[in-house]
């Protein structure tokens, strides 16, 4: 079964031999070693002042940063399942939350944010999904950030890029909280989120809130290569794993053009046999298209051609589908993605299978290479 649903994503068999190892101990220079290592590739990844990691999914980081970062009013920007669930985590701990509430193809304007921003004095935080999941868009968080900053550098900018962290390189100069989740880009089992902090976030954090998710204790700890709770040992070992597997295959900026080319040569492939991309800005985690069909042709490419792709929840349930493009995906898996798809619309009676699908997709993706031979 190919695995192509936006997290959790396919675990790359290197990674799973790495974890597959002997237990080992927390507490031990062996384990710190890798520790330490594992800090090093993150710090280069976040490119922020500080990484820590939290054994938990990436709900846990949320609402780590919502706690230790806003002490009044939270604003929540809501375009997806996602979106939402900042404003409920601020609501569960006794903060304030302002949402600003779209449907989820719509990304958030700087404008409203600004505008809200300005309204209320009390808002001391903004949580922002960079790649919102449930709908597939892309929010243009790293403007939001800086016109937020220009008003009131004070405030606390969360950005979750659980779906954004190792797609693309993210600007983090105004952001103080980058968010990011093990199953995702990271191409890890669910269990492991990473939190990439300011200089501004650690004032801000200060002796920290809560206990297990206190930021302050795990900053401390993680700066002598330990943890304050057990850590997760297995995922931390296949992170190093992963991170120097695209070390070795060109570097970080390679990964994040070959997603880029990825992302573009998909949409383009099923837009040319006629299906439409659900948000108006796409992020390039994943591909949406929202139609009518959009059950059966999941439903198809499990059953017949043996891959597991995402749909729709609440109320885009039946309505959506969402094809991961996060990770090291071969070329060749993508475009029997988009080919069996062309192939369920032909016994669908809804177009004449010519292999358009498939075409489309390879002058797509490999325009790129031949391009740069040329040069």
């Amino acid at each position: 079964m190919l695995l192509f649903t936006p997290g959790p994503t396919p675990v790359p068999q290197n990674v799973r031999n790495a974890m597959s190892d002997e237990t080992m101990h927390h507490r031990t220079p062996e384990f710190e070693a890798i520790f330490e290592k594992t800090r090093k590739h993150l710090f280069d990844l976040f490119a922020t002042d500080e990484v820590v990691m939290i054994a938990s999914s990436g709900t846990g980081a949320m609402e780590a940063a919502v706690i230790n970062l806003c002490k009044n009013t939270l604003l929540s920007i809501n375009s997806g399942k996602f979106g939402e669930r900042f404003g409920k985590i601020a609501l569960a701990h006794g903060l304030k939350n302002v949402e600003i509430k779209n449907e989820w193809d719509t990304p958030v304007s700087v404008e409203a944010v600004v505008n809200a921003v300005k309204e209320n004095s009390d808002i001391d935080a903004i949580a922002i999904q960079i790649s919102e999941s449930a709908g597939g868009l892309r929010h243009p968080v790293e403007e939001i950030a800086k016109a937020v900053k220009e008003i009131n550098p004070k405030i606390m900018i969360i950005a979750d890029g659980i779906t954004a962290v190792g797609v693309e390189r993210i600007d983090v100069t105004d952001i103080d909280c980058l968010i990011a989740g093990s199953q995702k880009a990271l191409m890890l089992p669910p269990g492991l989120s990473i939190l990439g902090l300011s200089d501004a976030a650690i004032e801000t954090i200060g002796s920290g809130v809560g206990y297990y998710l206190n930021l302050a204790s795990e900053i401390k700890k993680q700066r002598q290569n330990t943890t304050a709770y057990t850590a997760a040992t297995t995922l931390i070992i296949g992170l190093l794993e992963v991170l120097e597997t695209i070390e070795r295959e060109g570097g970080i900026g390679v990964l994040y053009c070959n997603t880029a080319r990825r992302a573009k040569a998909t949409r383009a492939a099923l837009e040319a046999i006629g299906l439409h991309s659900y948000p108006k800005v796409p992020a390039k985690s994943m591909t949406t298209i929202d139609d009518a069909d959009a059950s059966k042709i999941r439903s198809a490419l499990k059953e017949e051609y043996g891959m597991n792709v995402a749909g729709g929840q609440d109320h885009l349930k039946g309505k959506i589908f969402r094809i991961n493009q996060m990770g090291l995906i071969a070329p060749y898996e993508s475009i029997w993605v988009v080919n069996a798809i062309e192939l369920i619309l032909h016994r669908m009676g809804r177009l004449e299978y010519a292999g358009i699908a498939s075409k489309v997709y390879n002058e797509t993706y490999f325009k790129t290479a031949l391009e740069q031979k040329e040069i």
